[in-house]
């Protein structure tokens, strides 16, 4: 086992730029399942923004649902299959994110753990590109972004990298395979 079964705990992130923080509380629930929830104050492109949001996975690390609120009242939240049909809450299907199992927030680390936990790579499995619902702060509408991640050293270090290999950086994670350190970006407090 690459990662120890998530026990309850809170995890502080600092933004290297000076102007954010997040609170996250990871929540396992009985049946295995998780429960994770979030604050982040911080500023991007000149806007500060505050954000509060939950995202729900089932055993297997696969987004169920979430949900992300700004402190100026913009919203979105979201459900999946499981297996990369989301929709809205009223049931609604959105067959244009279709085919993206994980969430890529803004202005968090912690969503790099969701593909690390989901996928346990191993360095013989090479580079797995995937298909990410991002979601960016400054417009809540959610798009398509491709993304490629390697395992570097199994349970320890994975290469994040753009499909179009315009950024990446090496991510070291802990024993539950939460980021600790995001070169350029972000610093475990």
């Amino acid at each position: 086992m690459l990662f120890r079964s998530p026990s309850p705990r809170t995890v502080r992130w600092r933004s290297l730029d000076g102007e954010g923080l997040e609170h996250l509380d990871l929540l396992p629930k009985s049946d295995g399942s998780l429960l994770v929830r979030g604050v982040i104050i911080g500023g991007r492109g000149g806007e500060a923004y505050g954000v509060r949001y939950a995202i729900a996975c089932d055993t297997r690390w696969h987004v169920r649902h979430f949900d992300i609120e700004t402190t100026n009242g913009c919203s979105l939240s979201l459900s999946s299959d499981g297996e990369g049909r989301w929709f809205s809450d009223d049931g609604t299907p959105r067959p244009a994110l279709d085919g993206c199992v994980d969430i890529d927030l803004a202005g968090t680390p912690f969503t790099n753990t969701l593909p690390i936990r989901r996928l346990a790579l191993r360095p013989e499995d090479g580079p797995r590109q995937l298909t990410m619902l991002y979601i960016p702060f400054d417009r809540f509408e959610p798009v398509i972004d491709r993304q490629i991640y390697t395992c570097l050293v199994p349970g320890a270090l994975y290469r994040y990298q753009a499909a179009d290999r315009s950024f990446s950086a090496d991510l070291p994670v802990d024993a539950d395979g939460l980021v600790t350190d995001y070169p350029t970006l972000f610093q475990r407090v």
